[in-house]
């Protein structure tokens, strides 16, 4: 049953995002934080601004690909600008 194209870019996305989850996981366990107040007046936590940044992203591309069409290097170039902010300021 083929109904979904498993192509490279997408197993390396999945697996992109599998490695993440691994690391943030790792880091909460070996160096615990506690939350921190940002821009947005909530409490946040490493996987809380991953989250942010994941969620964030998704749309930066969607709007991408509405917008300006398919070349989305230049979108993963505004995602980790955006995903810098985020770790930074959220």
């Amino acid at each position: 049953m083929e109904w979904m194209a498993w192509t490279y870019p997408t197993a390396i996305f999945f697996a992109v995002i599998a490695l993440l989850l691994v690391t943030f996981t790792v880091l909460a366990i070996r160096f615990p934080e506690t939350p921190r107040v940002g821009v947005l007046r909530i409490e946040t936590t490493r996987g809380d601004r991953l989250f942010i940044t994941l969620l964030g992203s998704a749309f930066i591309n969607l709007a991408w690909l509405a917008l300006v069409g398919v070349s989305q290097p230049y979108a993963l170039i505004v995602c980790l600008i955006y995903a810098a902010a985020v770790f930074r300021w959220v």
